[in-house]
Parts: C-alpha cells; sequence; structure tokens
C-alpha cells in the first residue's frame, strides 16, 4: 500500500494487500480517514511472495511515481513465504531468502526517494491451523502451513525493521497478545476478516495519523466557499 500526497500518496503492497478495499477491508479505511489528504493506491497482489514482489516492485513504484510526495509505503509479505515447502514449494520461500527480499525491497525504495521514515513493515498475523486445515481439505489438499513457522517468518520481518531503521507493525505477536482468541481476526485461519482488517487498520492509524494530521485538505469545505465568487475559493494551487 502506498499513502500519496498531490494529493499524497500511500501505497498498499503485499500479497495480503489485495483485498484491502473490499467492504470493511484497512485500505478502505484508511482512504475514507484520509479522504481529500492522501491517495491510497492499491499495489496488493494476492498468492505473491516476496520472490515474486522483489521482481515487480519497480513495475509498481519507480522514479516517476512522485515519490517526493509519498507519505508511506506497507510493505505485508509473509504468509504464503512461510508455508510449508514440501506441501506449498511454489509459494515457500526459504526463512533467509524472505529476510534477504524484504531487505531488497527496502533498498529498492530508498533508491526511487522514498526514505526509510516512509516504508513500514507489516509481519505476517498468526495462522490458526484448525480452520485453515479445513480449507485446504475441502481443496482436496493438506495443511501447508503452521503457525510456529509463520512466528519465525514475523519474527525475521521485525528484525529486518529493527536492522534497517524501519517501523513494523509485528501482527503475529499483537493478535496474539495476552493469549487472547485470535481466530476472530482471520476469515478462514488464514486471511484477515473484517475484525482483522479494523485491527491492522487501527495499528496503521496509530502510525499514520501523526505523519498525516498537517497535510493540507484538497480545496476547501463547501461552507467555506464564496457562493458568489466561487472560482476566488476553488482556483489556484491543489492545496489550497
Amino acid at each position: 500500500m502506498h499513502v500519496y500526497s498531490e494529493i499524497s500518496p500511500i501505497r498498499v503492497n503485499g500479497a495480503c494487500s489485495q483485498f484491502s478495499f473490499q467492504v470493511n477491508g484497512w485500505g478502505a479505511f484508511l482512504a475514507h480517514r484520509l479522504a481529500r489528504k492522501c491517495d491510497i493506491l492499491n499495489r496488493g497482489l494476492s498468492g505473491y511472495n516476496t520472490r515474486w514482489a522483489k521482481i515487480v516492485l519497480p513495475r509498481l513504484i519507480g522514479k516517476d511515481s512522485k515519490a517526493e510526495n509519498t507519505v508511506a509505503v506497507t510493505v505485508f509479505f509473509g504468509a504464503n513465504d512461510s508455508a510449508l515447502k514440501d506441501m506449498n514449494p511454489k509459494q515457500h520461500v526459504p526463512l533467509e531468502e524472505y529476510a534477504d527480499n524484504l531487505k531488497s525491497m527496502i533498498q529498492y525504495l530508498k533508491s526511487v526517494d522514498v526514505a526509510e521514515d516512509k516504508i513500514i513493515l507489516v509481519a505476517p498475523p498468526p495462522l490458526h491451523e484448525k480452520t485453515w486445515e479445513k480449507e485446504c481439505i475441502a481443496k482436496g489438499e493438506k495443511l501447508n502451513r503452521l503457525n510456529s513457522i509463520t512466528a519465525e517468518y514475523a519474527k525475521a520481518c521485525v528484525k529486518v525493521g529493527e536492522d534497517c531503521g524501519i517501523a513494523v507493525i509485528d501482527l503475529w505477536t499483537l493478535m496474539q497478545k495476552n493469549n487472547q482468541d485470535f481466530s476472530r481476526y482471520l476469515s478462514d485461519g488464514l486471511h484477515l476478516s473484517g475484525e482483522g482488517n479494523n485491527f491492522l487498520a487501527n495499528q496503521l492509524w496509530s502510525v499514520l495519523e501523526q505523519r498525516t494530521s498537517k497535510l493540507p485538505m484538497l480545496l476547501p469545505y463547501w461552507r467555506d466557499v464564496d457562493n458568489f465568487h466561487p472560482e476566488a475559493s476553488l482556483r489556484g494551487s491543489s492545496h489550497d
């Protein structure tokens, strides 16, 4: 996801981001909160892992993407990378490569003038194995992920953030805080439910609210428009 202001952009990138603009999605939540301040650009790719994302990232964000106006870029991967190699070799990415791929994407974003303080890593949410196993069986497959393995990828994501000076939202830890029942955050044991989307949206908002609080509103509030001379109110800079 990319938060962008030209209104400035916020870019949303990740396998878990494609559905962020569905009803009650976390991208839709941010778009509503930042209406007329930021454009929320969804670049999520369902099913992708960091190996593939690293390759396509330059097609999604380049030097011509007005990176200087970017407020934030989210990088949300890990749920697919952590798939078990024997059960799901197509999506699986080894742990060390996963971390290296995240670092590579961070370096690329920096190379197109997206600074470290504008990048937000999102670690994968926990996996509810019992629920996800039912989904797998319904497709004629065996359980292809384990929460204990997802934990390793979440920790690696957090470590990358620490090493690179990047903000991280550790969903795996936050959703299991105080041994709470995290199944409500997941629609099928893997993907975010409405409540899970709301949880992530609030976590992101806690980071983005301060960054966006001083951004100007695009065009005046309707009550402030001069009814007799609207041109005076509505013409001029896009930030007026």
